[in-house]
């Protein structure tokens, strides 16, 4: 399976995470297993696929930094804290 991560793939990412954590979030009790499962399946996976990328191959020489990849992680961070921060901003 090849995914190909892109800056659009890792905000998606990042606001799936954003959104969909909170939701669950009081559903899963005390349960040590659904708290795994729930940052496997809602933050480690997504962010893997679509930050990360699938069955690519290293583009960076040996010593140096994968900038691409710092800025997809960057956009992923930010685009996971800009809708909490807009939810908190509005009054309900």
């Amino acid at each position: 399976m090849r995914i190909t991560a892109t800056p659009l793939t890792a905000a998606l990412a990042g606001v799936f995470t954003s959104v969909a954590m909170p939701r669950i979030w009081p559903h899963l009790g005390d349960d040590t297993l659904n708290w795994i499962v729930a940052f496997l399946l809602v933050v480690a996976l997504p962010a893997h696929a679509f930050v990360v990328g699938f069955g690519q191959q290293p583009t960076t020489a040996d010593g140096t930094a994968d900038t691409a990849l710092l800025k997809r992680v960057a956009i992923w961070l930010v685009s996971a804290i800009v809708p909490v921060a807009v939810m908190q901003a509005l009054p309900l």
